[in-house]
């Protein structure tokens, strides 16, 4: 359903993304892990062509990227680590402004409107202006407009940064249906405990290049980890950052 080949993104003599090549399949949740500035972000611009790739493929639910725009965006649902509304519009104006660029049918429209006001707890606050929201109520309008005109991809950028005990396990829930259903779920996160909870597979990043891909017990493998460790060392010794801690606690002993 996601196809990555290649795709790199240069400035100049800096590579942010470097020849990354992946593939997530229908029905699977995947998590993609790494620090600060590792390229994550900059990836998920590429692939919902907000970014030109320097070279490489991006494919969508079959479609060229480059070739077909419209066809793979139609499939996707996107949410930014950033939420942004218009916030001279109502929740409801939103969703409803949304569901148009979308081209949802008009007969289905309302129903899907407020059925998700009701899943994110917005249904309340639907006439009430958007630039009135917190900003938890703001990212959960965000994730509703992405999922309007039911999306068979998913693509989530540290969807639970910011949000309430309550909305992340409301996002993990809704995560599962949807892989149940059979979409595509393809989460940038920080959480490890995220990531380990829901992802089918893991891909860990690190100057802009693959560094580890596979199943959580993959990992473990591939980090030489006993069964049972957790995530969070296997991610440490993957990027060496266990190394570099190891230094600096030797250095300050």
């Amino acid at each position: 359903m996601i196809e990555l080949r290649e795709l790199t993104k240069s400035y100049g003599a800096t590579v942010a993304v470097d020849h990354l090549t992946l593939s997530v399949p229908s029905g699977a949740i995947f998590g993609f892990l790494g620090p600060n500035g590792a390229g994550k972000t900059t990836t998920i611009r590429l692939m919902m062509g907000l970014l030109e790739p320097s070279g490489g493929s991006v494919r969508l639910g079959g479609y060229d990227l480059h070739s077909y725009p419209l066809c793979a965006k139609a499939l996707c649902g996107f949410v930014p680590d950033r939420p942004h509304v218009y916030e001279k519009l109502t929740g409801a104006e939103f969703l409803d402004f949304t569901a148009d660029l979308y081209h949802v049918d008009p007969a289905a429209k309302a129903a899907r409107r407020d059925r998700l006001l009701d899943l994110f707890d917005l249904g309340e606050w639907r006439d009430e202006l958007a630039e009135s929201y917190s900003h938890g109520m703001k990212q959960r309008l965000v994730m509703a407009a992405a999922l309007v005109h039911e999306p068979r991809i998913l693509i989530v950028d540290e969807p639970t940064v910011g949000m309430d005990p309550r909305g992340a396990r409301l996002l993990k829930r809704l995560f599962r249906d949807l892989a149940r259903g059979g979409a595509t779920v393809f989460m940038s996160t920080h959480s490890l405990e995220v990531a380990e909870e829901l992802c089918d597979q893991v891909g860990i990043i690190q100057r802009g290049r693959l560094v580890a891909l596979g199943t959580i017990d993959e990992l473990h493998t591939q980090a030489g980890r006993r069964a049972g460790a957790t995530l969070e060392s296997v991610f440490l010794r993957l990027t060496g950052a266990e190394a570099e801690l190891e230094v600096g606690a030797a250095l300050h002993s």
